[in-house]
């Protein structure tokens, strides 16, 4: 493009000829910018023909030049809305300079609609203005920075799926220990984000001490050594290093209180590290085990629990534990996938007749009424869950060794899926639990004191 596209020289028009007949998308070029700033002006309008004694522009005259042309532009800039030349429907056809000028409003929207009218239509004849015209519309998205910084809870569960979906692992965690698997990762993304002063944070454990609600307080640090040291009851079965020692007490509150005595100083965030790397050995460890492995007693002190349900203990209480710690930094915390929450509540719907049994021995619960042969159908509650996760469960109300049995249901209690978790974890009292309640009021009254002792430090 260094001389005339259609083999001419000058017309007498002196620069403005070396570029009639130029394309209106110029071809590619090493730079945007590197053309005249007249090679995309508009033509000068032609002089009118009908009369013969109107005098012919004067085809002579120079080009200005580049200092007049400067001065001559600024000046029309400042009256480009008023004086710039009309188009046969009326619209304005604005110079290069004056287009070229209104891009950065053009990419923020701040336009004038007759404004983002010209400038479109020159963007579709001029390709400088047209990639300078990208460029800032790209600029503009990186602008836009208000978006929420939180992680959501299920992004490392999407992110195994798709990878173990695309490559599966060797070595599987087996399904019944997923929850506390992925209870574990939840809890350590929480404690990676929170600010060194919040493992001071006080932290108020709460639970049923089979009449009255009861508490405890802590910090966060405290209740992090509280998860592990009552996970090394399962470290211990699998004869993994416990953490307090080979000859540390088994009840959960024994330990944690052993625990909490015996440390030199609070514990403070550097508990994580140790927390985590043993709960990456007990989903190893089981992972690698075998199926029998499931089936395995890890004791807890008054009683003992198969390996399958002991974890899924200790998922459960790394969730309530997790959402203690939530609410005292002020942290998101959603409850676990539905499929897990199932799980959870199926257990201690299992071991409400035991709890319920306990109770009676201990005179907090009424009689007997008819007692039934080992796996015989027995009188019973129907417990309804509701929400993503619940289900349908009958309790059995004389015996532990009887059959929960819809046929001898004799009253029906109804709860939301949290609430009811959050009442096995003595989070709220028996009196406050119930949504619907049906049947027989005493056997009601029974079950959910029972759910509530089922709580723990």
């Amino acid at each position: 493009m260094n001389g005339p596209l259609n083999g001419g020289g000058s017309d007498g028009r002196g620069h403005d000829d070396e570029f009639r007949g130029v394309p209106r998308i110029p071809s590619p070029r090493p730079a945007a910018d590197d053309l005249h700033p007249h090679a995309y002006r508009p033509p000068a309008p032609e002089a009118p023909t009908g009369d013969e004694h109107c005098p012919a522009p004067d085809t002579q005259a120079p080009a200005p030049d580049d200092a007049d042309r400067a001065g001559t532009d600024t000046a029309g800039a400042d009256r480009a809305g008023a004086d710039a030349p009309k188009t046969a429907d009326g619209g304005d056809r604005r110079s290069h300079r004056v287009l070229k000028s209104l891009l950065g409003a053009w990419a923020l929207a701040a336009c004038s609609a007759e404004e983002t009218t010209a400038v479109e239509e020159h963007l579709g004849e001029c390709a400088p203005c047209a990639e300078e015209a990208l460029r800032l519309r790209d600029a503009v998205g990186l602008l836009h920075t208000d978006r929420d910084l939180d992680l959501d809870p299920l992004l490392r569960f999407r992110v195994l799926e798709n990878c173990l979906g695309r490559r599966p692992a060797r070595i599987p965690v087996p399904a019944w220990a997923d929850p506390y698997d992925a209870e574990t990762a939840r809890l350590d993304a929480l404690l990676r984000d929170i600010g060194d002063s919040d493992w001071h944070a006080p932290v108020r454990l709460k639970w049923f001490d089979g009449k009255t609600q009861v508490n405890r307080r802590t910090t966060v640090a405290g209740v992090i050594g509280h998860l592990m040291t009552v996970d090394g009851l399962v470290a211990g079965a699998l004869g993994l290093d416990d953490p307090l020692g080979p000859h540390a007490p088994l009840p959960p509150t024994a330990r944690t209180e052993s625990f909490w005595n015996s440390a030199d100083l609070p514990p403070t965030g550097a508990i994580r590290e140790p927390w985590r790397d043993q709960s990456h050995t007990l989903v190893r460890t089981v992972s690698f085990a075998g199926r029998g492995v499931a089936d395995m007693p890890v004791p807890y002190g008054t009683f003992a629990l198969p390996l399958r349900d002991a974890l899924l203990d200790r998922a459960f209480e790394c969730w309530i534990h997790a959402d203690d710690i939530a609410d005292a930094v002020d942290y998101p915390y959603a409850p676990p996938s539905g499929t897990h929450l199932n799980r959870m509540i199926d257990l201690a719907a299992r071991l409400l007749p035991a709890a319920l049994a306990e109770r009676r021995r201990a005179g907090l619960a009424g009689p007997p009424q008819h007692l039934v042969a080992a796996g015989a159908p027995g009188r019973s509650l129907h417990l309804e869950v509701e929400g993503s996760g619940g289900g349908s469960w009958y309790i059995a109300l004389d015996s532990p060794a009887a059959a929960g049995s819809p046929d001898r249901s004799i009253a029906q209690v109804a709860l939301d899926v949290v609430e009811f978790c959050k009442l096995v974890a003595g989070h709220v009292s028996p009196e406050e639990a119930a949504v619907g309640q049906d049947g027989d009021r005493e056997a009601v009254r029974d079950v959910l004191f029972a759910a509530a002792a089922l709580s723990r430090l």
